[in-house]
């Protein structure tokens, strides 16, 4: 198929959701960013993918589009693995096609979390439900294409945009007295934001992704890593702090309990814990801490509530 054209615009899928949101702004000083929707090209439908991409020719193709219902793969895994690894494999392939450079995120999920200490890129994986496998196909299919790719594997990602933790618990904690927050799982909160900062700086020192040779694998997350029940405790105080919430309860009444008080469909690995200097070291970075992002945040969301949008 022959490279495409210099004029080719970045190709982002899934460009409402909280990350690709977010990648519209820090990708648009590389060149002109074609965002699509689900509506407009759903991952799920194979054949329009690869039209899409054929038809536009693109030179760098931005992968935020993702099957991302942990619990709801477990009922759905023709549907998970279509989306998060056989449209991966597609777009690997047609971008190797066109000398087109693919970046894809994957998760945490991919691990099974019984490691001690935070995962490596070179670790082995170990997924524990169908979610987890699904993505870490997605990595497999990549890689197998040989092309031209990056793979951010990130966790707990979350926005002023979309569903996610900090808004369940904000909705949460103004409807309850009291809460119990999963305590024994750790990871990273990740800001939406930070990762499509993260990745527009890569792509910049890339020369647009140019400079990207071969398939890389990446782990992308913020700093200082915390408990669910933590960071839940965390979103509560950093609302009690911005005006314009109206709460029930304040962070001492999240209590802390194991995962096995909270069974759910997919398990989830209990040591999320990613470890970012191959990233930091390759690109000269250091992974910022969440916790600004989530004051940012709040303060959004309070905005927005005031103007009733």
């Amino acid at each position: 198929m022959g490279k495409p054209e210099v004029s080719a615009p970045i190709l982002l899928l899934g460009s409402q959701g909280q990350l690709g949101w977010q990648l519209q702004r820090d990708l648009a000083p590389l060149g002109p960013v074609l965002a699509l929707d689900r509506r407009t090209c759903d991952l799920a439908d194979l054949d329009r993918l690869r039209a899409v991409v054929r038809e536009q020719r693109p030179r760098l193709i931005v992968n935020a589009a993702a099957y991302t219902a942990v619990d709801q793969a477990e009922m759905e895994p023709e549907l998970a693995r279509r989306i998060n690894a056989e449209a991966v494999g597609l777009l690997a392939e047609e971008a190797k096609a066109l000398d087109a450079l693919l970046v894809h995120y994957s998760t945490d999920y991919v691990f099974d979390g019984s490691k001690a200490a935070p995962y490596v890129e070179s670790d082995a994986t170990a997924p524990l439900g169908v979610y987890g496998r699904t993505k870490r196909e997605g990595e497999e299919a990549m890689l197998a294409v040989g092309g031209r790719g990056l793979i951010f594997r990130t966790s707990w990602v979350f926005g002023a945009r979309g569903k996610n933790f900090v808004k369940s618990i904000l909705r949460l904690a103004s409807e309850r007295d009291s809460l119990k927050v999963v305590a024994d799982q750790v990871g990273s909160p990740t800001p939406a934001a930070m990762i499509a900062t993260v990745t527009g700086m890569v792509l910049a020192q890339l020369d647009g992704g140019r400079a990207q040779q071969g398939c890389e694998l990446y782990h992308l997350v913020a700093a200082n890593p915390v408990s669910w029940n933590g960071f839940a405790r965390a979103i509560v105080a950093t609302a009690e702090q911005t005006p314009g919430f109206a709460l029930k309860l304040g962070p001492e009444a999240i209590a802390p309990i194991p995962s096995s008080e909270y069974p759910l469909p997919a398990p989830r690995p209990l040591n999320s814990r990613l470890d970012c200097r191959k990233l930091e070291d390759r690109f000269g970075l250091t992974m910022p801490d969440w916790q600004p992002y989530l004051s940012r945040m709040m303060q959004l969301l309070a905005l927005k509530a005031q103007n009733g949008y």
